[in-house]
């Protein structure tokens, strides 16, 4: 065997020891790398969105919007309440200025006017607590006028009363409008 040939041996022989090694270090290292892939555990994306995806939470949400509709509704129901119960209240006056009297019209305008309170005043968190006028007006074109601004004045404060908030006030005027339609009924004849 000549020198060139032994070192073409011992050539070959270190290539081949070379890429035997590259192809061990080369899979030890996608090994390793398949396994630290396969143990790292994931991050959640977001804790908050991955409790919103779940079903109970997706219930609980609905929930809580409905309840917000419905709340909101509510205040919204009341709100016409007051508008519809001033409306009311200033439509006898009238008609009783334009009279002299209140016709069945304005008798049944009174009955509404009286749900319509009682709602008001249920609604802002109200009983029903009979509540006396301080001073109660003694004659029937009184009892009109004081209803048609006590109704408008109701109306003001339940417009400007938050929906969650319970206003005393919103109740009293409720109560008096409640006893300023039994006045009326009182002092109106043929009743």
């Amino acid at each position: 065997m000549t020198v060139t040939e032994s070192r073409i041996k011992l050539i070959a022989n270190f290539a081949r020891l070379a890429v035997m090694l590259a192809v061990v270090v080369f899979s030890n290292g996608l090994s390793k790398a398949q396994n630290a892939a396969q143990s790292t555990p994931t991050p959640p994306a977001d804790k908050d969105k991955i409790e919103q995806d779940t079903p109970g939470s997706l219930e609980e949400t609905m929930r809580a919007k409905r309840a917000l509709r419905a709340a909101e509704k509510e205040y919204q129901d009341n709100v016409d309440r007051a508008r519809d119960l001033s409306v009311l209240g200033e439509a006898v006056n009238a008609s009783f200025k334009q009279k002299a009297s209140l016709g069945r019209d304005d008798i049944k305008k009174l009955e509404k006017a009286e749900k319509l309170a009682k709602a008001i005043r249920n609604a802002a968190g109200g009983s029903e607590d009979d509540n006396e006028i301080e001073q109660p007006p003694k004659d029937l074109a009184g009892a009109l006028c004081m209803l048609a601004e006590v109704a408008a004045s109701l109306k003001k404060n339940v417009e400007k009363t938050p929906k969650h908030v319970i206003s005393t006030t919103v109740i009293d005027e409720a109560n008096v409008v409640l006893e300023l339609t039994r006045i009326v009924r009182t002092l109106t004849p043929n009743h």
